[in-house]
């Protein structure tokens, strides 16, 4: 005998509970709107712990539209300055979360993602915000005689007069985010950007990367697709066995991933003394020469010691040193995948949205929020700032259309 279906009834469904849905149910709540938040693991807001290294970079004081990358990135702007980081600050502190800055960073004073995850919680308690967890959505439809939308999942069905989908992309799966919000999406008549890895260290063919392993050295990466330069930052890099990683390889990394797609050659370019010109690093090693000391001595103070060695066992020639200093080949060949990155570039196009609502072109009383949409930032808290963003004016829009009112 088939075991009958539960049934649940609520105004507003949030279907994913990780940091947009977790904005966006609180917002909605907070204008007396019934919500409830499907989650299709055992936990919410599993990937805020892993955030920062685990301290949770909140927001960043510094906002630029190019950190918000997408194929509309002045749309994602529009969308992220209706929520601003001095909000998401007030919002938190609002909260009880006494924070802190680092190089532009806000993070929790307790350095510790449990923190900000344990805030949001408590509130949505104090709001009597119901969770469904280990809810896994098998249809999602709009019921054209109820008027309102449809969740099937095993053994229940949830229905709300709006929904909002904030189910995440494809990164770092173990933590819940496995693309299947993307179908969801597709279900309700939106299409998807290929969904592809960003903020994810980058694999490199050239044999000497193995034995670079373990090298952490000050420098600047440049990226080029088919020979034309298409990023490029500065900061730690650290060469693995497998390539390069570090936050500058993180930031290049969407665009190497989207040329590879593509089908591009995809090459770098390290710099390993950014703050020198290939004459000045010319005129040093001369220089350290005609005291009577060897190359690789010479090097020492500029480099690091094992990059030093693979680099003076290729030349002698001053001018040949100096410019592999300034230009170490690597190319690229892949990234380290989906379950390395901590977020995805592609997702619901945002001209398939409402910038100033969230709210679906494709299906009235639908709102999306989040990773799901084609929004990737870069490193520093901007993905977070995103989340917050969109997830804040998702759930404002929602509750407005459910209580008949104009947002502000």
């Amino acid at each position: 005998m088939k075991k009958k279906e539960t049934e649940h009834f609520h105004e507003l469904l949030i279907i994913g509970a990780g940091a947009s849905g977790l904005m966006a149910a609180i917002r909605a709540a907070r204008q007396g709107v019934d919500v409830a938040l499907l989650e299709h693991t055992d936990k919410i807001g599993r990937k805020l712990l892993i955030t920062g290294n685990g301290r949770c970079n909140l927001t960043n004081q510094i906002q630029r539209p190019e950190y918000y990358r997408s194929h509309h990135c002045q749309t994602a702007w529009q969308i992220v300055s209706k929520f601003t980081k001095d909000d998401t600050i007030a919002f938190f502190q609002e909260l009880g979360l006494l924070l802190r800055e680092r190089s532009g960073g806000i993070y929790p004073w307790s350095n510790q993602a449990a923190s900000v995850l344990r805030v949001l919680k408590s509130e949505l308690y104090y709001l009597g915000i119901p969770i469904y967890y280990r809810a896994e959505p098998i249809k999602l439809y709009k019921d054209k005689k109820r008027g309102c939308f449809c969740c099937e999942t095993e053994g229940a069905r949830y229905f709300g007069k709006k929904l909002i989908l904030a189910a995440g992309s494809k990164a770092a799966e173990k933590t819940g985010s496995d693309g299947s919000g993307y179908a969801l999406a597709h279900m309700l008549g939106h299409s998807i950007y290929p969904p592809l890895p960003a903020l994810v260290p980058l694999i490199a063919k050239e044999p000497y990367f193995r034995r670079l392993a373990g090298v952490r050295a000050e420098g600047k990466i440049t990226l080029y697709g088919n020979g034309r330069e298409m990023a490029s930052d500065i900061g730690e890099l650290q060469i693995t066995e497998y390539g390069i990683s570090g936050i500058p390889a993180f930031q290049v990394s969407r665009y190497a991933a989207e040329a590879l797609y593509e089908k591009k050659h995809v090459t770098a370019e390290l710099d390993f003394c950014p703050c020198l010109t290939v004459q000045e690093l010319e005129y040093r090693i001369e220089k350290q020469k005609k005291k009577g000391i060897r190359t690789r001595e010479a090097l020492i103070g500029i480099l690091n010691e094992k990059l030093a060695d693979e680099l003076h066992t290729r030349t002698e020639n001053r001018k040949e040193l100096a410019e592999r200093i300034k230009c170490f080949p690597a190319t690229i060949t892949g990234t380290k995948g989906f379950d390395f990155c901590q977020v995805c570039a592609g997702g619901v196009p945002l001209t398939e949205i409402d910038p100033e609502t969230m709210e679906s072109k494709r299906e009235k009383g639908l709102y999306l929020a989040g990773e799901l949409l084609d929004v990737d930032g870069a490193c520093g808290g901007y993905n977070l700032q995103w989340a917050w963003a969109s997830g804040h004016l998702a759930g404002a829009s929602a509750a407005a259309g459910i209580k008949g009112e104009y947002i502000l």
